[in-house]
């Protein structure tokens, strides 16, 4: 009998349906499968590196995993991104100008224009969602730096989380940058992983490759065929940089000659290489100030130690990654899906010149851009504990524009330094290579290119709809021609950037290009005019010789500004505004033990600028109870209040630099203990500590922890992950405590510091942390 016309449930039902099974026909409905023999697509992301770092760009850091895909794969040599990290993430996984995606700038803003929206909108198709939608297995490991730092806590929404936009699995971290010992909050799908300790030899490199190979095996154990989308985004390169003791070893003295002469000998080597074409120049250094390199042998005996100590490390950090992907590749191997997955290697943006001049080893105080006369942005320690747990650090500028060798300036910058970056891509199967192929491409293409080409080469459609709204259209074109044919031309033949002011647009080989110039304005800008066909490097301006080409392309880059959402143009310190919201960030809280560690920003709000008062309290102190009652931060920077001996002690680390005060005994049956802060001026604080409401002992004259310090949240009860002071963690380990702990309450103050100071001190901060 037909169904009758009022029973609910049978809608679109295509099979029959009767009183019985006897007398009814079944449909099973299945998810979208993939075409038959469609490949995996692995795209690693690398942070901060910049062109000539690995071996098939000409380097001589050991890439032996990079060198085997480039020999068998290709090499796009004229391949360029925008100038930093969040805006290229969101144009790489969307095929959306950065912009017209929401992200003109990194996700640590929140000024409230549509090109700083910095989230991933509800109409922008991310590359996993449509690779899902096609059959396919979908995997994040690493950075994601896609989420406003106000949403990063665990009662903020998700919308723009990596497993809310196309992705089964996510682990990694959320934030623009982290520790490589001590990473300060990992995700593991849409929850924080509650981590009290890291492992002896943890490396977070490692944990990403452990945790990447495992969703792989994981997927093969259950279905054999299913193909694969992995997005592998490498904490590394952004500093701090921390390389394990064997990397960094295996290029101990390799850097004595300096920076100039390793420039020189990367750009003979890309030369011979065939990467440029002849006749190509590099300037020998940065000049211009504010950008300027030092000439290595200018530097004292002392400061090139340091230095080459810096390279070690870094050079150490991207041989980390090569051993990844290697491991990785072998993988592959062991399921004998190599031919068939197509593997892409990248890096977000150029190399970077936050370290300045002489680099740091107190890496939060570097790039907090304090402009106070008596403010250490390197705090001295042992160079031996250059690269370890114990510090932070950065190189100097000298060693970023090595990384960006041939090209001028760095990452933030329009300039080829900022935005032209290594591009490997493999597939043995879909794209041989044939004899008389040397697999260089040297047609331009773009950041936004990626998504369409990986679905041209698998075969796959783009969903035109997003949750019931059109989708916004791809702004990259498919380099598929550019891939199979070496003489191919690429069909993006023009496009715009921007970041803070820097701007530029290219269109048929010339290339249109401004710095930021505070003096003269972020809407005035001095247009430079290169033609990059002939001078790649862009060190020769045409801007006076062909005044008529360069009113053409500065009227474009306008059209093209409002057509992505360009405007308005904002200033760092505009950038530093945040949603009223956000104000009860900073109201009074109450914290039981238990909890598991406050988000960084969240944390970082209850004290940044102001008077705070932390109130730790008990159900009375008895003889022998001893641990951390809070503690705030980890060796980069923080502060832990503990009880020992039966004594109340405070440890302020000042970015590496740390002070204790001995308390006083702790009377038994004492209930309240605290720590008091008042702002004082020149971004310092007094600190006073409390025994049931009277000073018992106080601490003058700190540096104020601000920009991105503490890097790791509150813990109340024990001091988590990263340890305040390395002293008391090798002695008393994360030191619970034995007591009877019934809450800390923090009870934040006054803003301490102008609202002009702070704002600039935030949006300095929260640029060069990206």
């Amino acid at each position: 009998m037909p169904v009758p016309p009022h029973a609910r449930g049978y809608e679109n039902f295509a099979g029959e349906i009767g009183r019985t099974t006897a007398d009814s026909t079944p449909e099973w409905v299945y998810p979208p499968a993939a075409p038959a023999g469609a490949p995996n697509i692995i795209v690693v992301l690398v942070d901060d590196m910049g062109f000539s770092d690995i071996g098939p760009f000409g380097s001589e850091i050991e890439t032996p995993t990079l060198d085997r895909l480039a020999a068998t794969g290709l090499r796009l040599t004229n391949f360029h991104t925008t100038p930093l990290c969040s805006p290229s993430r969101a144009a790489l996984l969307t095929g959306v100008n950065s912009h017209r995606a929401g992200f003109g700038f990194v996700a640590n803003a929140d000024p409230g224009y549509p090109g700083l929206r910095l989230e991933l909108a509800d109409d922008v198709l991310t590359l996993p969602e449509i690779l899902r939608a096609n059959g396919y297995a979908t995997y994040a490991v690493g950075k994601w730096h896609l989420v406003r730092d106000a949403t990063l806590h665990p009662g903020a929404h998700r919308d723009s989380w990596p497993t809310q936009r196309g992705f089964d699995r996510y682990y990694g971290s959320l934030e623009g940058l982290n520790s490589f010992y001590h990473p300060n909050q990992l995700i593991s799908d849409s929850s924080a992983v509650e981590v009290e300790e890291f492992p002896e030899n943890y490396y977070l490199t490692d944990d990403y490759t452990d945790r990447a190979i495992g969703y792989l095996k994981n997927l093969r154990a259950h279905d054999a065929t299913k193909p694969f989308f992995l997005y592998f985004a490498h904490t590394a390169m952004h500093g701090p940089l921390q390389a394990k003791p064997a990397d960094q070893a295996k290029y101990r003295g390799r850097y004595k000659e300096g920076w100039d002469r390793l420039r020189q000998s990367r750009f003979a080597e890309q030369l011979a290489r065939g990467l440029f074409p002849p006749g190509t120049e590099q300037k020998p250094r940065n000049t211009e100030p504010g950008y300027e390199a030092q000439e290595w042998d200018s530097l004292t005996p002392e400061q090139q130690s340091r230095f080459e100590r810096y390279m070690e490390v870094y050079a150490g950090m991207v041989d980390s990654i090569d051993q990844s992907l290697g491991r990785i590749v072998e993988t592959l191997e062991q399921f004998g899906e190599l031919d068939n997955t197509i593997i892409v290697f990248t890096s977000d943006n150029g190399g970077t010149a936050e370290g300045g001049p002489e680099g740091t080893r107190t890496y939060f105080a570097q790039f907090a851009q304090v402009d106070e006369p008596d403010w250490e942005r390197d705090v001295p320690h042992d160079d031996e504990l250059i690269g370890t747990a114990r510090l932070g650090v950065h190189y100097p500028r000298g060693w970023g524009q090595a990384s960006n060798t041939p090209f001028r300036f760095y990452k933030g910058q329009t300039f080829a330094g900022g935005v032209r970056v290594p591009f490997v891509l493999s597939w043995p199967k879909g794209l041989p290579r044939t004899t008389d192929d040397a697999g260089v491409r040297q047609e331009y293409t773009y950041v936004t290119d990626l998504a369409p080409t990986l679905l041209e080469l698998a075969g796959l459609e783009r969903p035109t709809v997003r949750n019931g709204l059109p989708a916004k259209d791809f702004d990259g074109v498919s380099a598929v021609d550019v891939l199979r044919d070496p003489g191919a031309v690429s069909r993006h033949t023009e496009q715009y950037s921007e970041m803070t002011g820097h701007r530029g647009f290219y269109r048929d080989g010339w290339k249109l290009l401004a710095l930021l110039e505070p003096a003269r304005g972020i809407d005035d800008p001095r247009w430079q005019l290169f033609d990059v066909r002939t001078d790649p490097t862009e060190l020769h301006d045409l801007s006076e010789r062909f005044p008529e080409k360069v009113a053409e392309l500065a009227a474009a880059w306008d059209e093209a500004a409002w057509n992505n959402t360009v405007f308005p143009l904002l200033t760092r310190q505009d950038l530093a505004l945040r949603r009223p919201e956000e104000a009860r960030l900073t109201d009074r809280v109450r914290i039981l033990p238990g909890t598991a560690t406050l988000e960084r920003y969240r944390s970082q709000r209850l004290i940044a600028y102001r008077d705070f008062t932390i109130a730790a309290e008990l159900a009375g102190f008895e003889p022998g109870d001893a641990g951390v009652l809070v503690s705030h931060g980890d060796p980069l920077g923080g502060y832990v209040l503990y009880v020992e001996h039966d004594r109340l002690h405070f440890t302020y680390n000042a970015y590496g630099r740390e002070h204790t005060v001995d308390a006083g005994p702790i009377p038994a049956g004492s209930r309240n203990l605290s720590v008091s802060a008042t702002v004082r001026p020149h971004l310092r604080w007094d600190f006073s500590l409390g025994i049931d409401g009277v000073q018992a002992a106080v601490l003058t004259d700190q540096v104020q922890l601000v920009g991105m310090a503490p890097w790791t949240g509150i813990t109340v009860g024990l001091d988590a992950r990263g340890p305040v002071s390395w002293d008391l963690r090798e002695r008393r380990g994360v030191f619970r405590y034995s007591g009877a702990l019934r809450s800390v309450t923090y009870l934040p103050g006054s803003i301490g510091v102008p609202e002009e100071t702070q704002r600039a001190l935030d949006s300095e901060a929260e640029l060069i942390a990206e």
